[in-house]
């Protein structure tokens, strides 16, 4: 199975807090959640950071073609 998209994982995690925070989820469930959500979350924020990398080096290549005559 393909990783999730970044939409799915925020989805999927988004669902996982919902869950947890209604404080109706069983403790073993609840450890399994957290557990999952953590790996959701570190993808979100690699995902977040991958990005926000090409977004720079763009933005440099553009204010570099700007500077030249």
């Amino acid at each position: 199975m393909s990783e999730a998209t970044f939409e799915e994982a925020q989805r999927e995690l988004e669902q996982i807090v919902h869950r947890l925070e209604s404080g109706e989820v069983p403790l073993d469930e609840a450890l399994r959640l957290w557990e999952r959500g953590e790996q959701l979350y570190k993808l979100c924020r690699d995902r977040l950071e991958r990005a926000e990398g090409k977004i720079e080096e763009l933005a440099t290549r553009v204010e570099a073609t700007r500077e030249k005559p």
